[in-house]
């Protein structure tokens, strides 16, 4: 045997040293904060103790015979960073262990995870059956563009178990929802529709982007993917774009190929970025809803809010279900919508601006998810692309304003929000 050929057998038959196994052992039963903090990290042989960020479009390999070996598969590591990046796996292995998945597939943006779903999941002749309440931009990419390539999509009431049962067809092959949902912070049975799927052999994927591991886990609930608007919760602060799936390795395949084929892939410093975000993402969940059961309170008692759409109040429709469903303790999420009422002066459309306009340190802004309160109005801004009928479907009225309860002092959150309300 030649000297070349036993390195070339040898190139192929070793595993690349940065795709060796977690770096914590996730068989000894570590609590959510640990791996938040520790999981997926792979050192270098620098000894780096902060993960390093990889910024890097290719890879070098040894010899021609192990860039074949990677190539084809026979080899396992990277091959082109629009494929994989160690920047990026080290979240989406994370991420994954923070859901409770077996592998987390990253994407460009959260719209760019959803529509590496619908591409990994569906095709033409499928029927796709979402919730009515569901962020407007996934409606928009629903009806547009998974409908000009022949899914048939249709929609129903998030909390009508009855209705979504009814709606199921003989080509139903996803059934999508959002829980909490965007703006109303409506819940889904997920437990429930997982059934419905597997009586069905349905997909069920949850976007989980609302309540994020820390108060949830879908796939523990049943459900077969979890889709993350990384951008939000995730980072916390505002900073970068990303998305993500997570779910068993044979569906995150799937997920991965389109990726790597559609090019919807995550860059190496937003991917550091969530995986710093991760570290504080229980701590801070925890802060925001704090925070955000006491602004409901407030609200909710305010002569000039007619309703709050927030599972942490008492009588909210979903209330128990929100309670068996979180597993943190008075953990209903941050985001809130609330309705104004008319004046004398002023329509429910131009109560709701002089609300937010009223405001001088929250943040007049569609993002939400950060650090720092943020306030829109659903029908103009996220929502504004629907007709006035899928506006009204998804329950989204002029009067209603979205609230994404930062970690401020709560005090200065309702005193802010007063300064509007009270001068109706």
């Amino acid at each position: 045997m030649s000297q070349s050929q036993t390195q070339n057998e040898s190139n192929v038959s070793k595993l690349d040293p940065n795709w060796r196994n977690d770096a914590l052992d996730l068989g000894l039963d570590y609590g959510m904060q640990t791996i938040a903090v520790r999981a997926g990290q792979h050192r270098t042989d620098e000894g780096e103790h902060s993960e390093a960020i990889f910024t890097t479009s290719s890879y070098v390999y040894t010899s021609a015979a192990d860039a074949a070996a990677h190539f084809n598969g026979d080899k396992t590591g990277n091959v082109y960073s629009r494929h994989t990046n160690p920047s990026v796996r080290t979240f989406e292995r994370r991420l994954a262990a923070l859901e409770n998945g077996e592998r987390a597939v990253a994407t460009a943006s959260g719209m760019g995870a959803i529509l590496t779903m619908c591409l990994a999941y569906l095709k033409a002749g499928d029927h796709l059956l979402a919730a009515n309440q569901l962020f407007g931009s996934s409606i928009g990419l629903f009806n547009n563009y998974m409908a000009k390539f022949d899914v048939e999509v249709s929609y129903v009431d998030c909390f009508d178990n009855d209705a979504w049962a009814k709606a199921v067809q003989p080509n139903t092959k996803v059934i999508y929802c959002e829980s909490p949902s965007n703006p109303l912070a409506q819940i889904c049975d997920i437990e429930y529709l997982s059934k419905l799927c597997k009586a069905n052999d349905i997909l069920l994927v949850v976007d989980n982007c609302f309540a994020t591991p820390a108060l949830q886990r879908p796939l523990d609930l049943g459900a077969d993917v979890v889709i993350h608007s990384a951008t939000k919760y995730l980072d916390g602060q505002g900073r970068v774009l990303g998305g993500a799936l997570v779910g068993s390795d044979a569906l995150m395949q799937e997920a991965f190929t389109v990726v790597r084929s559609g090019g919807i892939s995550m860059s190496p410093f937003n991917a550091w970025v969530f995986t710093k975000g991760l570290e504080t993402l229980k701590l801070r969940m925890q802060a925001h809803c704090q925070n955000a059961n006491q602004v409901a309170d407030f609200l909710v008692n305010h002569p000039n809010v007619s309703t709050v759409h927030f599972s942490g109040l008492s009588d909210h429709p979903a209330h128990e279900l929100a309670t068996r469903q979180h597993h943190m303790k008075g953990g209903y999420g941050a985001i809130m919508g609330f309705e104004v009422k008319p004046s004398a002066s002023l329509d429910s459309k131009a109560a709701a601006w002089h609300v937010i306009d009223s405001t001088q340190m929250v943040s007049i802004t569609n993002n939400l998810g950060d650090a720092k309160t943020t306030i829109t109005h659903p029908a103009t801004t996220t929502h504004f692309r629907l007709t006035a009928e899928a506006r009204a479907e998804a329950g989204v009225k002029d009067g209603l304003i979205r609230l994404s309860v930062g970690l401020e002092d709560v005090e200065d959150i309702i005193k802010d929000l007063a300064r509007g309300l009270d001068s109706l």
